[in-house]
């Protein structure tokens, strides 16, 4: 991915990092404006993959490689509506703005259209139940690109100073913990009783149904709070201001990608999101198989109490990587937050244990942890490598950048989100049977631990490589606002 030695050149001493000018603060109404766009994203994204497994497979019975394959689909199409709408709202001027109108009407929609995945009716075949999740995904995913390329490129616009842009990030991150909470508890909504059938047992379809309807208001009302309370900070003062040229369509791959910086950024993300996407399935059916011995009732509590540990133990992340970020810089806090997930997934070894369940929520616990300091810092450097690029190319181009690196990585995704299903498969797993031979839950638990590691591995060395520090981001801001002026 680059052409330059491994850096492995110890942190620097702990040191206090300098307090964003007062011009360079981002008020806390915006911040709190942009993480209301963390509700649209999870559940518009996550929710769907989080219950897919669940609905489709444990209640309906269909084949888990199917679920699988059309998942992968699915993030194909996103991969490619992401460069789409990425380009589009880089070359989008309006009185509200470029990114903000695609927020309201792709939040509005994504809401509306939630519950409609599920739209399914009881005793279809496995051939219909795939044709409808590949429909309904090919029409829904657009729309969450509409919301997500503009939003995602408004993270990375929003203040020109370094350490600020992480504080934007952890707000975010911050926020974004409850819609975590809310996919936890997915799980265990859809089989409280009052969805039960006339047998007594759980209608996992009417209450997945019911959940995403709740949650798609939630997320309408989330849209049109993003688009009243941010703005772009960047628009008028670059974007118009110097009457920026339209930027090709061919640009958004292309040009984006010889940005070296942006290729140690991508295969970073790109590692880690492959490594973590092909186990995505196996830490539920090690809670339902091998901690609670097939007790799906039983396994949905305790995937609440995990997602409520995440939520804990994401919270203690927030603070954590923010203070050492500003303390070392990004690039050693990020190698960090790699070492210690690695430490994590190997740890899921012992911590999934059906004699001490409780251990479990540290499983989950330590993961969010790692996980939070990773979006955190990976949307931070975003920022850095806009300028980068902003230097080189004397344009804004958040649009591409966030769309290039969605289409790159979602591809990566899609191919470990796709082998997922038939990871587990291999396992042995029977979805037929309530419990599951020795030999399946020896492979879930195994191939749990270490998958993830491998690109975990690739990921710390892939940042390791990279050469924006923070000295170097301020030599960068000072030739911009030279050029072009502040923001």
């Amino acid at each position: 991915m680059a052409d330059t030695a491994l850096d492995m050149t110890p942190a620097p001493a702990a040191r206090p990092a300098a307090a964003p000018a007062p011009a360079d603060r981002v008020p806390m109404r915006q911040k709190i404006g942009y993480g209301l766009g963390s509700v649209i994203d999870m559940w518009g994204h996550w929710l769907y993959p989080t219950l897919a497994f669940h609905v489709y497979n444990v209640f309906l019975g269909m084949a888990p490689g199917l679920i699988s394959t059309a998942q992968m689909v699915k993030i194909f199409i996103d991969a490619a509506s992401d460069a789409l709408f990425g380009w589009v709202s880089d070359n989008t001027r309006t009185r509200h703005g470029r990114r903000r109108p695609f927020i309201l009407v792709g939040g509005v929609l994504a809401g509306i259209g939630l519950p409609l995945m599920f739209a399914v009716g009881r005793g279809w075949s496995d051939t219909e139940y795939f044709i409808f999740m590949l429909v309904s995904t090919a029409l829904y995913v657009p729309v969450m690109s509409c919301f997500n390329m503009p939003w995602v490129s408004l993270g990375a616009e929003m203040t020109p100073d370094y350490h600020e842009r992480t504080s934007v990030q952890s707000t975010r991150n911050a926020i974004q913990k409850a819609p975590e909470l809310a996919m936890f508890f997915a799980a265990q909504f859809t089989t409280l009783a009052v969805f039960n059938d006339a047998h007594g047992k759980p209608d996992i379809l009417l209450g997945a149904q019911t959940y995403c309807a709740i949650l798609g208001a939630i997320m309408v009302a989330a849209a049109v709070g993003v688009f009243l309370l941010t703005r772009e900070r960047y628009y008028e003062a670059v974007v118009v201001g110097h009457r920026q040229e339209r930027i090709p369509f061919t640009d958004t791959l292309g040009r984006t990608l010889r940005c070296q910086p942006f290729r140690h950024v991508l295969c970073m993300v790109l590692a880690y999101g492959i490594g973590t996407a092909m186990v995505a399935a196996l830490g539920y059916y090690n809670t339902v198989y091998y901690v609670c011995k097939g007790d799906v009732a039983l396994a949905t509590r305790w995937n609440t109490a995990m997602g409520a540990a995440g939520m804990v133990f994401g919270f203690l992340g927030i603070p954590f990587f923010t203070m050492l970020a500003r303390r070392v810089g990004k690039r050693h806090a990020l190698a960090t937050v790699f070492a210690l997930a690695i430490g994590a997934f190997i740890g899921d070894w012992w911590l999934y244990d059906p004699e001490r369940p409780v251990l479990q929520l540290f499983a989950c616990g330590f993961v969010a942890f790692t996980g939070a300091g990773f979006w955190i810092l990976y949307g931070s450097t975003i920022g850095d490598v806009v300028d980068h690029d902003e230097l080189e190319t004397g344009q804004r181009r958040e649009g591409s950048f966030s769309a290039c690196q969605s289409w790159i990585s979602k591809v990566g995704i899609a191919l470990g989100v796709g082998a997922s299903g038939w990871i587990l498969q291999f396992t042995g797993f029977d979805s037929k049977i309530p419990v599951q031979s020795e030999h399946a839950i020896f492979m879930i638990r195994i191939l749990l631990s270490g998958l993830p590691v491998i690109g975990l591995v690739i990921a710390l060395i892939a940042i390791l490589r990279f050469p924006l520090t923070e000295q170097r981001m301020r030599e960068i801001r000072t030739q911009l606002e030279a050029r072009r002026g502040q923001v």
